[in-house]
């Protein structure tokens, strides 16, 4: 049973690796994660905000009377609640390196590319394998058209791009005016890979204090069918490695994404909940329910489900989309 992929041009063992999550700031997880089964690992994200608070801090050192920013910082974490400051996520990629053989992958979270491109150097120079670009950007001006939107997100490729000569990852939200148009975009910018999808946290309103309420709620398998969508719209129409996260909890989660054209599929929720040893089980299941449908490798697998392999895609997701709707069988009750 041959279960190995590419992703990013580097190969891995199997498909499953880790998202960006909190579980890599601690090495003793780290190391059970590769005893599990990590094919590779994506550390938690560093965010623009911290670089911009660490310089904005250096600035006001030299001139007190310095305070242009401070209402935009004050939205924000306080400097002391991100786990990992911009120097200690350099140095923790190189403690990961240290202590795992596979790939290690940093994650940088903004909105500019003047805010990434010369850390996105320094991620390279610490031994990372790759970099996940999490293009996070919420389109709240009117006067800002779709196609602005979208060339802000090829700026911030390009740039980076121009930066490192590692492989590097675009993750996107779904909610772009044309997510094909923009995948292809970015193919041809140089981008290595492309990660489906961000999520969104929805905030809360606590109607007793009047304040915004943030809310964490893990995954669930229901989010992966959009995800699954868009992976067999792109296999086989660009260059690029494609990857699934969001929703993935159990090996059938696994299969019908590396179906719909996955080369690495993300686990972060499942692990969170299970532990690092979801990891292994996972794949045991992987491995048995392919030996069971008699598919002898991973890559046999990949695409099969995907819309490459359909003469007219349009067709084919109207189709669909009409077939879903008829299916309704409940009845309505009337008074």
């Amino acid at each position: 049973m041959d279960l190995s992929t590419t992703y990013l041009g580097l190969p891995l063992a199997h498909p499953l690796i880790t998202g960006a999550s909190p579980l890599v700031d601690n090495l003793d997880l780290v190391r059970r994660l590769e005893d599990a089964g990590a094919a590779a690992i994506t550390m938690r994200s560093l965010f623009e905000e911290q670089l911009t608070l660490e310089a904005a801090a250096v600035w006001r050192s030299m001139d007190a009377h310095a305070d242009a920013h401070a209402e935009a910082v004050s939205y924000f974490p306080h400097a002391h609640e991100y786990p990992l400051g911009p120097d200690q996520y350099l140095e923790q990629i190189r403690r990961i390196k240290a202590a795992v053989r596979v790939p290690v992958f940093a994650s940088l979270n903004g909105v500019s590319a003047e805010g990434w491109t010369s850390y996105a150097s320094q991620i390279e120079q610490a031994g990372a394998d790759a970099l996940e670009l999490n293009v996070y950007l919420l389109a709240t001006d009117p006067e800002r058209s779709g196609a602005e939107v979208e060339a802000r997100v090829l700026e911030i490729a390009r740039a980076v791009r121009a930066q490192v000569r590692i492989p590097i990852a675009m993750k996107l939200s779904p909610y772009y005016s044309s997510v094909a148009h923009l995948a292809a975009a970015l193919d041809q910018v140089g981008i290595n890979g492309l990660v489906l999808f961000n999520r969104f946290y929805q905030p809360d309103i606590d109607i007793e204090t009047l304040t915004v309420a943030p809310h964490l709620r893990l995954s669930d398998p229901s989010e992966l069918l959009l995800r699954v969508r868009w992976l067999a719209i792109l296999a086989g129409r660009v260059r690029a490695s494609l990857a699934a996260s969001g929703g993935v909890h159990d090996a059938g989660d696994v299969i019908k994404a590396v179906m719909a054209g996955a080369h690495a599929v993300q686990l972060v929720s499942a692990l969170l909940i299970g532990g690092p040893e979801r990891l292994a089980s996972l794949r045991r299941d992987l491995a048995a329910w392919m030996t069971d449908h008699e598919y002898s490798s991973v890559a046999e697998m990949r695409g099969s489900m995907s819309l490459a392999h359909c003469p007219d895609p349009m067709a084919f997701e109207r189709g669909n989309y009409m077939r879903i709707l008829q299916t309704w069988r409940g009845t309505v009750e009337t008074r």
